[in-house]
């Protein structure tokens, strides 16, 4: 006869979504594992058998969330191959910002993010080969492409590519972080079709700093 497991995935779960919830409210430091715990319905020991201890869990819900996100919003949103770079630039920040701003399960994955923007543990540091490094490696790929076309005399140079990614995704963390803790003109929770507008001025500022740096060759 089949042992039964004493926690089974179902457990791992609700660990999961009940941490992503209490971790995008108290942030990762105030966060108890005993807290977590009571809202998943679970014992603080089914945490120490599923993910060792509450970096591990944090760890997990990162990746957990991120998955969830990137299925739901892919990075190129279903473009077709021979879509534009520019296209294609669009798409990845749309896909960025609805992740973080948009609505559905997990509700908490932008403030998440923000959270831990705000006070870094060190966990994107641990996910980022499996969970952040593609999307990274996707962007930059446009970046360098986008670089290139605006001055095909020269090879794009590095250090421009790197300060051209880290501007786009700077300007969508910004918004998913600052419009919680700032006054600004638009409203604190977002619609979809006001985070696509969001994304568009995001992309078409993004595309005249690319386009200003390739051609005056400025790193």
């Amino acid at each position: 006869m089949k042992a039964q497991r004493l926690w089974d995935e179902g457990t791992r779960k609700r660990l999961i979504e009940a941490a992503g919830e209490v971790f995008a409210r108290r942030g990762f430091r105030a966060a108890t594992i005993r807290e977590i715990c009571r809202r998943a319905g679970a014992s603080v020991s089914a945490v120490n058998y599923h993910f060792r201890d509450k970096d591990g869990l944090y760890a997990a819900v990162f990746e957990y969330s991120h998955r969830w996100a990137v299925e739901k919003y892919p990075h190129d949103m279903g473009l077709e191959e021979n879509a534009t770079l520019e296209e294609r630039l669009r798409a990845f920040i749309r896909s960025f910002l609805l992740r973080g701003l948009g609505d559905g399960f997990p509700a908490w994955h932008g403030k998440l993010i923000a959270q831990e923007t705000a006070d870094p543990s060190g966990v994107l540091s641990k996910v980022a080969q499996t969970a952040i490094r593609p999307m990274d490696e996707y962007l930059e790929g446009i970046v360098r492409e986008l670089i290139r076309k605006a001055n095909p005399s020269r090879e794009p140079n590095e250090s421009a590519v790197q300060l051209c990614r880290m501007n786009i995704v700077g300007q969508c963390i910004f918004q998913m972080h600052a419009r919680r803790f700032m006054k600004i003109a638009d409203p604190e929770e977002l619609s979809p079709p006001q985070i696509v507008a969001l994304a568009d001025r995001i992309c078409r500022f993004s595309l005249g700093g690319i386009r200003a740096i390739a051609v005056e060759g400025q790193s």
